[in-house]
């Protein structure tokens, strides 16, 4: 006894293939975009252009010749740099605590300023960041 199958989309009768979803084209579509739309409410919009906006900060400022970079606190503040937004944080085996805006990671130092790092394997392994970056 064959059950009927209908699209997720529209609930008409699916005929064709044994795993097919969707009776064509525009409803697999549809559905689609619909599951997009909801996923992508105002309040997850804001969270990534925040997240895509200190990511692109942090680009710029990390020399493309050096691992490491040290910019003064009130540099990342006029680029409108959103510490609020983070990916993930990272703290090496000596306790020291990186926050990280996706593959761009930053560490606060003494008198206002950081150490931005990017990738955060070489922060795993090599720990003397934190040195090489306060002799700048």
């Amino acid at each position: 006894m064959t059950q009927t199958r209908t699209c997720l989309c529209c609930e008409r009768e699916i005929r064709g293939r044994v795993d097919k979803k969707f009776c064509n084209d525009h409803c697999r579509n549809d559905f689609n975009n619909q599951l997009k739309l909801s996923a992508n409410n105002p309040y997850v919009r804001k969270i990534n252009l925040a997240l895509r906006h200190n990511r692109k900060i942090l680009e710029q400022l990390m020399r493309s010749d050096k691992e490491v970079t040290k910019v003064p606190l009130d540099r990342l503040n006029s680029l409108g740099f959103k510490f609020k937004y983070l990916t993930h944080v990272y703290t090496t085996k000596k306790g020291t605590t990186y926050n990280y805006v996706y593959e761009y990671g930053y560490l606060p130092l003494e008198n206002n300023w950081y150490l931005l790092v990017k990738d955060d394997k070489k922060v795993r392994f090599s720990e003397n960041h934190e040195m090489a970056g306060s002799s700048n």
